[in-house]
């Protein structure tokens, strides 16, 4: 299978295109076609089956026995037999736990596959230099990717995070993780920022150079890197063979999925797994109020120029959503041309507009909504007292947005609601739906604990009294030195 650039230039194989991670023309690698999945009565075996069923199709020359070899070793820390567990939570509604992962965050379950997938492309395609990825990161991927690639050897990871920008968790699962290949740097900005440094350092042709001089290649371990938005394609169609063995679906039923969504990623895979055959009604992006994205569902204007603002659900605190820019290839026909003006627009203008057309289409199947941070904590107490079940902000506004949606609609589709991260990552957060909560993280989780009765997580419980190895703050303009300077300077 050959993959294609969203802004155009040369094919390349999927050990090419995860390997480079972002393609020479700065677009994003998409398959040239999209594998379908045969349904009958639903794919079954359990979750390494389903991933390794899904994965083959858009990897046919990786060898089978190497691929299930890398989908066991990836898997086997996770803490629950099913990987990504579903939960019944009301009559249609269900929530799709991701958090299993050594992390506690979605993030784990591309982040714990891709290192496998890089060595292996990197073996396809013959590359005898060693790889730097450099990741941005709004508070998962960062840990996520440091703890997948620690101690990889012929690779070297950096991690940009906005100085701020993150929960005390997420910043101490950074700063104290250990690894002689890891590097952590927080940048005086947000994450946007972050974001569009690190594609400015991945487009440098001197960069490049200096780094090729050295011995070196950069890659990505965001969601541009369509090897980390592969693995995320399987729970979607694990979650319903779920639905089906429960009974609580027929075979080809549709079902919703509503994802707490930045940087669009996590439902793109969603879009992806639809293109498969598997029987989607709608996929419903929630955000919070860093909206850009539901006003670019209703309207087909995609508006950055407006104010950024930091809330509880962090992760999703986002106004340039990078993995659209694969939607929009689809929207375009697959038009380059069309996706160069609109990102070309995006860079220059902030904005840029569909035509109708690709509106319409875009509305078959994507809608979408946000909430308030009242909206947020009023959600987690609300579902917690009704049912005994504990989310994190991220999980309290894909459930905000989807009861509204279904009370707006009348739509009685079963739901999937996609949970992103464990509700003790954010557990001052979480605690304030309760109590006004303290400056102590640590202690907060203790209280919340006390009263919901629910499970401290033991990777929690692991970052007290870790020292902080990773101290670093950068200006912006000062990103591309940070990433040259331990490579030019080793010895």
């Amino acid at each position: 299978m050959r993959y294609l650039s969203t802004r155009g230039g040369d094919p390349a194989s999927a050990a090419e295109a995860i390997v480079r991670g972002i393609s020479p023309s700065g677009g994003l690698y998409v398959p040239e076609s999209y594998p379908t999945i045969e349904w009958n009565n639903g794919v079954r075996g359990g979750y390494l089956a389903t991933a390794h069923r899904v994965m083959q199709a858009y990897l046919p020359e990786t060898d089978a026995g190497e691929l299930m070899r890398m989908i066991k070793s990836a898997y086997q820390s996770f803490d629950h037999a099913e990987v990504t567990p579903l939960v019944k939570l009301k009559d249609r509604e269900h929530v799709l736990e991701l958090w299993h992962g050594p992390t506690m965050a979605f993030k784990d379950v591309a982040l714990q596959m891709l290192p496998h997938l890089m060595q292996s492309s990197l073996r396809q395609t013959g590359e005898t230099k060693q790889v730097y990825i450099l990741v941005a990161t709004s508070g998962d991927t960062g840990k996520a990717a440091l703890e997948g690639f620690r101690d990889v050897e012929g690779t070297r990871v950096l991690v940009f995070y906005p100085y701020g920008g993150v929960s005390e968790v997420q910043r101490l699962q950074m700063v104290t993780q250990e690894g002689k290949n890891l590097d952590v740097c927080a940048v005086h900005g947000n994450f946007d920022d972050a974001q569009t440094g690190v594609k400015q350092i991945f487009a440098s042709k001197q960069i490049a150079a200096d780094l090729a001089e050295k011995g070196w290649r950069l890659s990505s371990a965001n969601s541009i890197n369509f090897g980390r938005l592969l693995p995320q394609i399987v729970y979607y169609f694990t979650s319903y063979e779920t639905l089906l063995d429960r009974g609580e679906i027929q075979p080809g039923e549709p079902v919703n999925f509503c994802v707490p969504t930045g940087n669009f990623g996590d439902i793109l895979a969603g879009e992806y797994a639809r293109r498969m055959g598997l029987p989607v009604h709608k996929l419903i992006c929630a955000s919070n109020r860093n909206n850009v994205l539901t006003d670019f569902f209703a309207r087909g204007v995609y508006d950055g120029n407006r104010p950024f603002y930091q809330s509880m659900s962090c992760s999703i605190d986002i106004l340039i959503s990078s993995n659209l820019e694969r939607l929009l290839f689809e929207l375009a026909n697959r038009d380059d041309a069309l996706v160069r003006e609109w990102m070309r627009d995006l860079k220059e203008k902030g904005m840029y507009a569909l035509p109708q057309r690709a509106l319409d289409a875009l509305k078959r199947t994507f809608c979408a909504g946000w909430c308030t941070e009242e909206d947020t904590l009023e959600t987690i107490k609300r579902t917690f007292d009704q049912t005994g079940y504990l989310m994190d902000p991220h999980t309290a506004v894909a459930q905000c947005v989807y009861e509204r949606y279904a009370e707006r609609t009348g739509d009685n589709t079963k739901t999937i609601l996609l949970s992103t991260a464990n509700p003790y990552k954010f557990a001052s957060d979480v605690l304030g739906a309760f109590e006004p909560a303290g400056d102590d993280d640590f202690a907060n989780a203790e209280r919340l604990n006390a009263i919901t009765g629910t499970q401290i997580p033991n990777g929690m419980r692991a970052l007290l009294g870790k020292p902080e190895r990773h101290m670093d703050v950068c200006m912006l303009d000062e990103m591309p030195k940070r990433v040259l300077s331990p490579v030019l300077n080793q010895a």
